[in-house]
């Protein structure tokens, strides 16, 4: 449980100038379409959750999410699906874990960055690269698509 900051003008596109903020006459309305778009978001990965809730505060661009989950690694990946959109600067980790295990690192890229550099800097071997792209599916398509402002969750070393 926890508070993780993120960069606000990076990541996915769910909401600001998009049908959550155009369908929204008030600030109220707002921040539960934007709450909206995150479930869907979350929802849309396969991350198997139980009573998940997130709100979204537009006034502070912070996102609340709670629920429970049964491990680390789902956890970690729907802290990261709040995080890693458009609008949002910090999360408010509320979830609870059926099985917890050692937490995992956070890594936010930056310009020139590789899995392989990241890899070779947090394990000590660029070879490892996958082990990161697999922590981070299925937000992450390719080993080669990641971008400055995004952030990885960098688990510890099988």
């Amino acid at each position: 449980m926890g508070l993780l900051s993120f960069i606000k003008e990076a990541g996915e596109k769910l909401f600001g100038t998009g049908s959550a903020q155009a369908a929204a006459p008030d600030k109220a309305a707002a921040s539960q379409a934007a709450s909206d778009a995150i479930v869907k978001y979350i929802r849309s990965m396969n991350l198997p959750t139980d009573g998940l809730t997130v709100s979204f505060d537009a006034a502070s661009s912070a996102v609340t999410v709670s629920g429970s989950v049964a491990d680390q690694q789902t956890k970690e990946k729907i802290l990261l699906c709040c995080g890693n959109v458009a609008g949002v600067v910090q999360v408010n980790d509320q979830i609870t874990v059926t099985n917890p295990v050692p937490d995992s690192k956070f890594y936010t890229v930056v310009s020139g960055d590789t899995l392989s550099k990241i890899a070779k800097e947090f394990y000590g071997n660029a070879n490892a690269y996958m082990q990161i792209f697999e922590a981070n599916k299925p937000m992450l398509s390719h080993p080669d698509k990641i971008y400055p402002g995004q952030v990885l969750r960098i688990p510890p070393q099988a």
